[in-house]
């Protein structure tokens, strides 16, 4: 059988076996239901806040924190959603932006796609920032609009990128004539703020909502009613909403893992040409998932943390037996050496560590010196072939993976 015959057979197989999703973009992250089970209280909360914008006030700046999957995203687009549909029965000015600023990137790639939401042609790059800050600025007091600039994800640019895209932002209503703008941050990072600078908290004004995980009750509604509409009848067994629930519960209360663990499960029945999803594809759409999700961790990480992880890699190719925060420091200072990078304080590598704790990639542990106090063991989460094997085609973190520190060899002594 040839590659064409094969694709043909695969294809035919799917379009003539029993249906098992109704609508399978149900279980998908960027869904926005029209209700959120056990959301109300930060609907209310938010909607209260941004309610002045209806009548041309600009309203206060709004950070949103909580764990990945507690409804940050969802809530935020389902209130401002219906915020653009009041505003247009009353013909109120008010123009919605959205950014997740990790896949943006640069403070240049979120004014550029602050300016395409207005209608402001920039250039993919080329342009100096202060530019694209005054194309954005202009553009948005020709307008007269009232602009709300959803920054998704914002601990991940202001901690690789330092805050002078919060700076500029939070200092821009004083040059506006015509306009405002009101900004909604959010972070997965309770500590947030602890990585501005004095200018920006000084003028940030804002107030903050923070999302609590869901327990195993509540994941257990949003699942049955997302179920509801993404499976056909009798699919799913009685058994396996429940060990969605609580494995995710497990994981922090996170309904996107939860969503995920049902829609891969339903595909795997799909592929096995079956009408029925049981607890065995939970536990299949398990075990692939942990492995997607720590493939994803590690590369979309900022390239500091990427430089503490190749670190603490190449300080456990050793013979030390205690792998501390001192060591994976002056291994980190070498590795910026390498690729030409300003390292970070210890301070800083330090709370990146904590970071990759939080992520699964490190396990750090308090451990007592005696009369020396105590200090903090670290070792990697995850097998060293599997770092590698992400690494791999990254140029840049490849070759690091296999270079020798200047100071590598006083810890194997």
């Amino acid at each position: 059988m040839d590659n064409a015959e094969l694709l043909e057979g695969v294809f035919n197989q799917f379009l003539e076996s029993p249906a098992v999703f109704k609508d399978r973009e149900v279980l998908r992250h960027d869904y926005i239901p029209e209700s959120l089970p056990h959301r109300e209280i930060h609907i209310r909360r938010i909607a209260q806040m941004i309610a002045p914008l209806l009548k041309g006030a600009r309203c206060s700046n709004i950070f949103l924190y909580g764990k990945t999957g507690t409804g940050k995203t969802a809530v935020t687009r389902f209130a401002l959603n219906k915020l653009s549909q009041k505003a247009a029965e009353l013909g109120s000015p008010i123009k919605v932006c959205y950014v997740n600023c990790r896949l943006a990137g640069t403070e240049y790639r979120v004014f550029s796609y602050m300016c395409g939401s207005m209608g402001v042609s920039v250039p993919f790059t080329g342009l100096a920032l202060g530019e694209v800050f005054d194309r954005f600025k202009n553009g948005l007091d020709a307008r007269r609009i009232m602009l709300v600039t959803v920054l998704d994800e914002i601990d991940a640019l202001v901690k690789e990128r330092g805050d002078i895209l919060l700076y500029e932002l939070t200092r821009i209503n004083e040059s506006l004539k015509d306009s405002k703008t009101s900004l909604i941050g959010i972070s997965n990072d309770l500590r947030f703020k602890e990585f501005l600078g004095p200018r920006v908290l000084s003028s940030l004004s804002e107030e903050e909502v923070v999302f609590q995980p869901y327990n195993a009750a509540e994941l257990s509604d949003i699942l049955h009613e997302r179920a509801r509409q993404a499976f056909n009848p009798s699919v799913l067994s009685e058994g396996a909403i429940g060990l969605c629930s609580a494995l995710a519960a497990s994981e922090h209360g996170d309904a996107r893992r939860a969503l995920d663990l049902l829609r891969v499960a339903g595909e795997l029945a799909e592929r096995e040409n079956i009408q029925y999803v049981n607890d065995e594809h939970i536990r299949e759409a398990e075990k692939r998932i942990e492995h997607d999700r720590l493939y994803d961790a590690v590369r979309n990480l900022p390239s500091h943390s990427k430089l503490v992880l190749c670190s603490v890699y190449l300080l456990s190719k050793t013979n030390v037996k205690r792998i501390v925060t001192g060591e994976i420091f002056t291994v980190y200072v070498d590795l910026c050496g390498q690729v030409d990078t300003a390292p970070l304080t210890q301070r800083r590598v330090s709370d990146l560590i904590n970071e990759l704790d939080s992520l699964g990639l490190l396990n750090t542990q308090i451990v007592s010196m005696g009369r020396y106090g105590r200090t903090k063991k670290i070792r990697l989460s995850i097998a060293p072939n599997f770092l590698k094997n992400i690494f791999v085609g990254d140029s840049r973190f490849e070759r690091l993976l296999n270079y020798s520190p200047r100071n590598l060899l006083t810890y194997s002594q």
